[in-house]
């Protein structure tokens, strides 16, 4: 049976045929959670990616999915009845051309998220530029609390849950809404997929300059998101952003704005920061949040009200954020050596970034920060950001930036330059070095640390394994 992208209408009679499912690039967060789920659901789940490796082979492995290292088309020969197709593959992959020549029946992630777990449950969607993880978790972590037993999909590691996807007992699935594309078949962001009843729009800015050309492009996938809330749900806007409330101007669902602004439907009130966290006031009642930064209060308010319209009592969701663990690489600490601090952050964007330093600002009163930053997104690589970037990484003490990732895959007029990044940061009076590489960051910035001082790594990938070679380094010196 020829099969693109969508389910016809005998989607119901296809799905309970199916009983053999491959995954294509299943080690990918997303793709590698679905498949653990499918398995758990009793299909026979097979998946192959270029790289794999622990952790995420591990626990594939042990939910009984067999793994092929590298991309074959004779994994195909046993014919599964459905391949999932996931959005870091394309065209010249040869699964895909062999599922294409055979007309092996193929959906996206998000296709079969949707169509085999989100049809039949009532799903909260968390979309934005920033902060969507850290807020899918909280709202997924109340709901859990609360004895909801939610499904969830968090582009993250969850540490309440130990693992960023999950089909539970509950009639309720809350997803991070990714507004990245699909697959190289559909374009639509993956966001668009997911059929919200309530929808969690926590900012919009610029990003992902690889696949859109402006803010105005980006504005049209959150517009047409909008558009797919049904009128008796609900979508839930930040106040404080203009562009988040543009997008929702024309929505026939009910809006509720929740921010700082005096005009906000939903008012946060009362913020103040201690050594242990935040402490803010929402709805007339007082809460506490172990995680720092303003920005981390909006994310906790948007999952506060959405909670609260679910009839989740005031004092339940103070319970829940009072014990939300957080999430890996946002503001982590993943070592610390003779008084220095190593912070892991997953920050790449300039406004992640400085939100992210002023967080460490009050966590780390009086300390000496050192920023450490990566271009390795598919937007910092390119010169998109190369004013913001020197203005948010300024925040720090000290900063070190590597080179651009994947330096051949860009021509040199469109990729970002480090070396004026750092000679901005530089001409504010702050200590600022381009190096190459993390072996040459770490052998220059270890004989500058001081006991006291933090470190924090912004990176979305590996980084070289920084980390590891700093805690060697920092070992070696005590």
């Amino acid at each position: 049976m020829l099969f693109t992208a969508g389910f016809s209408r005998q989607s119901a009679f296809v799905r309970n045929e199916i009983k053999k499912v491959h995954f294509v690039g299943v080690c990918g967060t997303a793709m590698g959670n679905v498949a653990a789920m499918m398995s758990e659901a009793g299909y026979q789940v097979t998946g192959s990616d270029q790289d794999v490796y622990p952790p995420m082979s591990t626990f594939l492995e042990e939910k009984g999915i067999r793994l092929m290292p590298g991309y074959k088309g004779e994994n195909l020969d046993y014919s599964p009845d459905l391949c999932v197709i996931g959005n870091a593959t394309s065209r010249g992959n040869a699964e895909v051309e062999e599922i294409l020549n055979r007309k092996l029946y193929y959906l996206s992630m998000p296709e079969t998220l949707k169509e085999f777990f989100l049809r039949k449950s009532h799903n909260l969607v968390v979309t934005g530029t920033h902060g969507k993880t850290t807020t899918t978790s909280m709202l997924a972590w109340i709901f859990e609390y609360a004895g909801r037993q939610p499904g969830y999909l968090i582009g993250g590691l969850a540490e309440n849950f130990g693992r960023g996807c999950a089909k539970q007992e509950g009639k309720y699935w809350i997803l991070e809404g990714d507004e990245y594309d699909t697959a190289f078949f559909d374009k639509r962001s993956k966001f668009l997929h997911y059929l919200p009843e309530t929808l969690i729009i926590n900012n919009v800015e610029f990003d992902h300059a690889d696949i859109y050309d402006s803010l105005d492009a980006i504005k049209l996938s959150f517009r047409r998101l909008v558009n797919t809330v049904p009128s008796q749900g609900l979508v839930l806007v930040n106040a404080d952003d203009a562009h988040a409330i543009d997008v929702t101007s024309k929505a026939l669902a009910p809006v509720n704005e929740v921010g700082f602004s005096e005009n906000a439907a939903v008012r946060i009130r009362d913020v103040r920061a201690d050594g242990a966290g935040m402490r803010y006031r929402l709805f007339d009642t007082e809460f506490f949040l172990p995680l720092h930064g303003d920005y981390n209060v909006r994310n906790a308010c948007m999952a506060t009200a959405a909670a609260h319209f679910y009839q989740i009592p005031l004092p339940v969701i103070a319970g829940a954020l009072a014990g939300f663990k957080g999430i890996k690489r946002r503001q982590e600490i993943r070592f610390e050596i003779g008084g220095i601090s190593v912070i892991d952050d997953f920050g790449h964007h300039p406004t992640a970034i400085r939100e992210t330093m002023s967080g460490l600002r009050a966590r780390f009163a009086g300390r000496k920060i050192w920023a450490l930053f990566e271009p390795r997104s598919n937007t910092t690589r390119r010169a998109v950001f190369q004013h913001q970037l020197p203005e948010a990484l300024a925040l720090a003490d000290g900063v070190f930036v590597a080179q651009v990732a994947r330096l051949d895959q860009l021509p040199e007029k469109d990729r970002l330059n480090p070396e004026k990044v750092v000679a901005d940061i530089a001409a504010t009076g702050r200590p600022s070095f381009y190096e190459p590489d993390a072996e040459t960051i770490v052998s220059k910035l270890v004989p500058l640390l001081q006991s006291t001082d933090v470190v924090v790594v912004f990176s979305n990938g590996g980084f070289g394994g920084i980390h590891a070679k700093l805690e060697s380094a920092l070992r070696q010196r005590a």
